[in-house]
């Protein structure tokens, strides 16, 4: 099992966004974010397999959601584009869960289990 995962409930329509691209990015020594996944919400919503297992290290990551292409997929409005969320490891051996609340004109994030 990934020891990184995520979930995005679209609030806006009370279910899981599915087929939203994420991408999981590392950032290095100098400054510069490395790209380490990119994949695409399952129908649950989900992404589980953003690392293999061991592969989480003490640093700091970020998880890019892209809004606007999902919001733009149904027609609605898109005031966001796209959502960063910036997060800092300091114990890799844990899992992480990293859930995403959507709606077009907002959104929120917390760790989750």
């Amino acid at each position: 099992m990934s020891p990184l995962t995520s979930h995005v409930l679209d609030t806006s329509l009370g279910r899981p966004a599915a087929k939203l691209a994420v991408q999981l990015a590392v950032l290095d020594t100098a400054g510069v974010w490395e790209t380490l996944a990119d994949r695409v919400t399952n129908d649950e919503g989900r992404v589980v397999d953003l690392l293999a297992e061991g592969g989480l290290e003490a640093r700091t990551y970020r998880l890019t959601f892209d809004t606007q292409a999902y919001f733009s997929a149904s027609g609605r409005p898109v005031f966001y584009p796209y959502v960063d969320v910036v997060f800092t490891i300091t114990a890799p051996t844990e899992h992480y869960h990293i859930p995403l609340l959507l709606s077009p004109f907002g959104y929120s994030t917390y760790r989750g289990t």
